[in-house]
């Protein structure tokens, strides 16, 4: 039997350009601040929210992936989410990461992680033992030198809350080289509540 090809997949809600520009922005303050750190960075392109992520994935279940995907998104509809506040992972000892927080204004954030869980599950993937506490990745900490310091400024600094809308949801593959993770939309789900028309 063949080895089939894994992919490394998640599913994601992307974020518009504002938001990308102020992480960058927010990041290049940092980077000036604390100069010595030692960090990996999220590039432009590569910023998201991770609803799930599977990792290495048979090439040939990432159909079924995008059919649960599918059916999590059917019928829920869009809804806003605030973007602001800062913090680090883990809460003690050395940061590890840096991330911008996630309100889930109306709970529908939770409710569409919720759904995409049991969906997943019936299509044999399993669920996340972990918690969802929504975030965006502004930094990974290499190495722990410095790292106190970098996480300091980075919850002291100022991000100013932006609200918006999430409208679909996406599988990605990521593609890991010497020159960071390359991101390629496998499809698009949009949210969308039942008797809504599409816009051309």
């Amino acid at each position: 039997m063949p080895v089939q090809e894994q992919w490394r997949v998640f599913c994601a809600i992307d974020f518009p350009q504002v938001i990308r520009e102020k992480v960058m922005a927010h990041s290049l303050r940092l980077r000036r601040a604390v100069p010595d750190s030692q960090a990996s960075w999220s590039r432009l392109d590569n910023i998201h929210l991770t609803i799930k992520f599977l990792g290495e994935t048979p090439q040939s279940r990432v159909e079924l992936l995008s059919r649960a995907a599918a059916n999590a998104s059917e019928g829920h509809g869009s809804f806003p989410i605030r973007v602001g506040g800062s913090g680090v992972f883990p809460t003690r000892g050395d940061p590890k990461v840096l991330w911008i927080g996630i309100e889930d204004l109306k709970g529908k954030l939770g409710e569409l992680y919720t759904r995409l869980e049991d969906e997943c599950a019936k299509a044999g993937f399993k669920k996340d033992a972990r918690p969802f506490h929504p975030h965006l990745t502004v930094a990974r900490l290499r190495k722990p030198r410095h790292a106190r310091t970098l996480a300091s400024a980075h919850k002291g600094m100022e991000f100013e809350p932006v609200e918006i809308a999430v409208s679909e949801l996406l599988i990605i593959r990521s593609e890991l080289s010497s020159e960071g993770s390359r991101y390629t939309v496998i499809s698009r789900h949009p949210l969308e509540l039942s008797g809504e028309t599409k816009k051309p």
